[in-house]
């Protein structure tokens, strides 16, 4: 099995290192990851000036640009054989509810998907990144599945492990994406030359974490698994528009 995996905190982050150990067991892996953090990148690609990929390793790459330029490239030029799956992560953080979206994780394993390779983000739900193993372990798990045929399609697969040793792991769910409140005000400040700057604001706190979501699961230690689409269509909302085509 080829296994292209790639991440948004750096080729050099210890979650990417601990998933590549992980997946070197399994199948022949190829890192090609971004050359510096770009956490928050969500899906955007570099069309303003060409890349550079450095190899660092035997099948380990860096390019200066996002996770998706580092998949894209990958499948569509750099490797010589397109992977059998995707693995990004493992991210140093969550990424549940609305974090899917501007997530940069999530955004490299949508890319593999999108260019037809069954993907899957993987995040270990803490900061502290104390138990990347646990994650790495989760992710072998579902890749071995998937090499025993047990994926009969394309799948993309948002996982989030608790930053727990893999004993008290309670186990593995099947979830929904949850909900945060939304965000904090941006912070106002100056820069050393006294202009008026930025930043961004803090994350809302979970407003639904009720049990089936990804939030519910990671506060009962278990490991959630939740199944992504790209179709961002609302089919909900069907004649309700009808009056704007007339």
């Amino acid at each position: 099995m080829k296994i292209l995996i790639s991440n948004d905190d750096g080729f050099f982050a210890p979650g990417l290192k601990a998933l590549a150990e992980a997946m070197s067991k399994i199948g022949d892996v190829t890192v090609v990851a971004p050359n510096k953090d770009y956490s928050g990148a969500s899906n955007s690609l570099t069309l303003d000036r060409p890349l550079v990929v450095n190899q660092h390793d035997e099948n380990i790459y860096s390019v200066n640009g996002t996770p998706a330029d580092c998949v894209h490239l990958a499948i569509t030029g750099l490797l010589s054989e397109a992977p059998d799956i995707v693995v990004s992560g493992i991210n140093n953080g969550a990424n549940m509810g609305e974090d899917t979206i501007y997530s940069g994780t999530v955004a490299a394993a949508m890319e593999g998907f999108m260019l037809g390779v069954p993907a899957l983000a993987i995040s270990l739900a803490s900061k502290d990144g104390a138990h990347f193993g646990t994650a790495a372990a989760v992710a072998t798990d579902v890749v071995r599945k998937f090499q025993t045929g047990r994926f009969n399609e394309k799948y993309l697969l948002n996982i989030n492990v608790p930053d727990v040793d893999t004993s008290q792991l309670s186990g593995v769910q099947i979830t929904r994406l949850g909900a945060r409140h939304k965000a904090h005000g941006v912070v106002e400040t100056k820069n050393p030359r006294g202009q008026t700057v930025y930043w961004i604001g803090a994350a809302g706190g979970v407003r639904d974490g009720s049990n089936g979501t990804d939030f519910g699961s990671i506060k009962n230690n278990y490991a959630s698994i939740t199944a992504l689409q790209v179709d961002l269509s609302d089919t909900s909302v069907g004649s309700k528009l009808d009056f704007l085509s007339r």
